[in-house]
């Protein structure tokens, strides 16, 4: 066949040893010029043309090879007498062969000229040939197996054979065809033959296009017969068909023939595929689900496209639902009619998942299209924005659609979208914050009657405001941008900052009388968002965004916009750091400020009931062994009263670690101010010494024993002060000598239970006692 069918058979016999190069290129590109003369001589459309008109980036004169010799609608014996010639002239030999054919030249050409003609011939491919495939001997085997890869490619695109094939119901014949062909068309990309190139897609496509049509007729029938698609939820399994078998046959037919289409189908899709919007580029969906899909997509078009009613800007969940019952519907059918079929034919193709992806392309394609027609009704896009989420968590949750690909939340990413979404957040956020904390019960606690469910006596407030920053995390969990979270997260924690002030001025208007039950709850309002703030910082939803961030950081860094400092994003990257680090810094400085102004204010009460206390006669006061039984100071009562009703009301009003905090700081204040105030301020006798150390071991520590195991701990300048006021008379001669002389003055201290007070210190208790030998 290839010997009748080929034209350079004749030239064959002068391929010797001697002049090899120059024959070995005269057979290849004389080969070449008749190949692609017959190759477009089959296209009814395409006249025929040359090479060097095929590969345009040749030069016009000497075109590659020597089709260009080859004068269109020249014989073929004419055109072997000009190469036989050429290949004569090589051999030195001037006069023709007597064994070839000698043919006069046509057009009253010049003999001389096409010497010439074929002397820059003969320069031009010998310097190609040297170059593209070698000089010596080897070649040979070269030429053969390009000779025969050409005559196969030209076979495979006979349009006769697939027309024949299709005419004979040979389809795997003819499917093979395309599928050699297709392949053929992706070697060919990388190649500057852009006629070629052309010539070779519009075949390709349209056989493609003939078996495709073919076959998804059929397939439609058959679809019919098997009562698809589902448009509701069958009540009762449908009875089989009587030719069950055959239909299940020519199932698995269908199936296997328009997926062995797919890989010529992929490679038209390429550049015919449109893409929408902020959705990234996926695999184009496999025949059989394309053919599937189409009476869904009639359906879905009918009812939400044009004047119907059902095509409502305000109802996106009717189209949104719709989508998810087809996918419900259907994912049986999917699973046991059509996955068996897909398995078998070794492609890795999940059908499921393809009917979800055929589908979803409907709601995406509605989505773009009504998105902008709301980015100025503040309404109707906070609807769609919830819809488009709900939709988004039911199709990777109940339809396990995979997160590796695009759902519809890729939609709404697009910069002006995304805008709108945050201004219309930030909107909305900063509305609910002003109605809530204008509210009545904006400052009292739900559950302040269930001790064990409000540990941190959160205002409604506080919680409120929390609750919408969670659903706002909810809501930009699901996205699929790491950037697009992190301006929500800016968002955020900006949010949080204007609530920060919002507190810190309620505050102040609150700070003259910072015993209320409304500054308690600020109070706690603080230390309740620094709560969650310090909680979130350990979640793994927040850890992934500060990595995020860091890596976001390096990538603009490198381009020359650093976001973070160095020691910032060193502190991110070792999770030193949080994401709310500054927020919680400003808070926990507030929280701070409101404490000592609430100290503060009960230390001046502290104050005032304990003048009395203070002024006490601790000179004249009677020995411990001339009374029955010790008893407390009454001047201390008023003291003792006010410090124990604080510290109830404190315990009654703040959180648990905020009272934690609160009496502590209270004991460092009152220890500071008995040693200061009451023990520096006065001289004591032995009774004086005795009666302050009663009134301070047996009934100021014991108030603060309900929080605490050893509250004397807390007061320990006060304990270590009574402990040196009240030794014997002998023990404090020998001490007093001991610190003046400083031998083993910190020893002997400690060994009677003073740590923190200085020699120095003691030494001025020692002084502050009345009864000294002598005096």
């Amino acid at each position: 066949m290839f010997r009748n069918s080929c034209p350079c058979w004749p030239v064959l016999f002068y391929c010797n040893v001697r002049g090899c190069s120059f024959r070995i290129a005269v057979l290849v590109f004389w080969y070449f010029g008749v190949y692609f003369r017959v190759f477009f001589d089959h296209s009814p459309h395409t006249p025929s043309i040359g090479l060097g008109s095929i590969c345009p980036n040749t030069q016009p004169v000497h075109h590659v090879g020597v089709a260009c010799a080859h004068q269109p609608g020249e014989p073929s014996a004419v055109y072997v007498g000009k190469m036989d010639a050429a290949v004569t002239q090589d051999d030195g030999k001037m006069q023709k062969s007597t064994n070839k054919p000698n043919f006069v030249p046509e057009n009253n050409e010049d003999p001389a000229s096409e010497s010439g003609h074929d002397e820059t011939q003969h320069d031009f491919v010998l310097d190609f040939v040297q170059k593209e495939l070698g000089g010596d001997l080897k070649s040979l085997k070269n030429v053969a197996e390009l000779l025969e890869k050409v005559r196969a490619e030209k076979e495979m695109l006979e349009d006769d054979r697939i027309q024949q094939c299709l005419m004979t119901n040979s389809v795997w014949e003819a499917i093979d065809s395309v599928a050699a062909m297709a392949t053929l068309d992706a070697g060919l990309q990388a190649s500057s033959c852009l006629h070629l190139q052309g010539f070779l897609r519009a075949t390709l496509r349209f056989w493609h296009k003939i078996i495709k049509d073919r076959l998804a007729s059929d397939f439609e029938e058959l679809l019919t017969l098997l009562h698809w698609p589902s448009i509701s939820p069958p009540m009762q399994p449908l009875a089989p068909p009587a030719n069950a078998q055959e239909i299940s046959s020519q199932l698995d037919l269908l199936v296997s023939q328009l997926m062995a289409l797919q890989t010529s189908d992929d490679l038209i899709s390429e550049k015919a595929l449109t893409t929408l919007p902020g959705v990234p580029q996926a695999s184009p969906l496999s025949l059989p689900v394309q053919v599937m899909v189409l009476p869904l997509t009639k359906r879905f078009r009918y009812h939400f496209t044009g004047n119907r009613t059902t095509n409502s800007l305000g109802k996106p969940e009717w189209y949104l639902t719709q989508i998810l019952m087809w996918m419900g519907n259907n994912s049986a059918f999917m699973d046991d009619k059509i996955q068996p079929i897909l398995d078998r034919t070794g492609s890795n193709v999940n059908a499921r998942v393809e009917l979800c992806r055929g589908l979803l392309s409907l709601a995406q394609e509605k989505l773009t299209h009504d998105l902008p027609r709301l980015l100025y009704d503040d309404t109707l896009f906070c609807h769609l924005v919830d819809e488009v989420l709900q939709f988004e968590k039911e199709l990777r949750s109940t339809h396990s659609y995979p997160a590796a690909l695009p759902g519809l939340l890729h939609i709404p990413l697009e910069d002006a979208t995304l805008q709108k979404w945050l201004t219309v957040e930030r909107k909305m956020a900063l509305e609910k914050v002003d109605s809530m904390l204008s509210g009545e019960g904006a400052w009292s606690c739900q559950y302040r009657d269930i001790s064990d469910v409000d540990e941190l006596k959160a205002p409604d407030c506080a919680e409120t405001f929390m609750t919408l920053l969670l659903v706002i995390t909810d809501r930009y969990r699901a996205l699929p941008c790491s950037r697009a979270q992190l301006k929500f997260l800016d968002l955020q924690r900006e949010l949080v900052d204007d609530f920060r002030i919002r507190l810190t001025q309620v505050m102040k208007e609150e700070s003259r009388s910072p015993l209320s039950p409304r500054y308690s709850a600020i109070l706690n309002a603080a230390n309740y968002i620094s709560t969650v703030l310090a909680d979130w910082a350990d979640n793994v939803f927040f850890l992934q965004l500060q990595q995020a961030v860091v890596s976001l950081g390096e990538v603009e860094a490198e381009g020359g916009r650093p976001v973070l400092g160095p020691m910032e994003a060193g502190r991110l990257a070792s999770l030193e750091g949080s994401l709310f680090e500054s927020l919680l810094a400003l808070l926990d400085r507030l929280r701070g400020d409101m404490i000592g102004r609430l100290l503060d204010t009960v230390m001046k009460d502290v104050r005032e009931k304990a003048q009395l206390y203070r002024q006490d006669r601790w000179l004249s006061l009677p020995s411990q062994c001339d009374q029955a039984t010790m008893s407390l100071s009454s001047s201390a009562c008023p003291m003792m009263l006010c410090v124990r009703d604080h510290l109830l009301t404190l315990q009654q009003r703040l959180c648990g670690p905020l009272f934690q905090m609160a009496w502590q700081g209270l004991a460092d204040r009152l220890n500071s101010f008995l040693y200061q105030d009451v023990v520096l301020y006065n001289h004591f006798n032995e009774g004086g010494a005795a009666q302050l150390q009663f009134d301070m071991t047996r009934n100021l520590f014991p108030l603060f024993g309900h929080y605490c195991k050893r509250p004397e701990n807390f007061f320990k300048h006060v304990k270590e002060a009574c402990i040196v006021l009240s030794l014997s008379i002998g023990s404090a001669l020998l001490l007093r000598d001991l610190l003046r002389e400083a031998l083993e003055g910190r020893q002997a201290l400690n060994e009677l239970g003073v740590y923190r007070l200085a020699p120095g210190d003691v030494l001025i208790l020692l002084n502050l006692r009345a009864s000294w030998p002598g005096q």
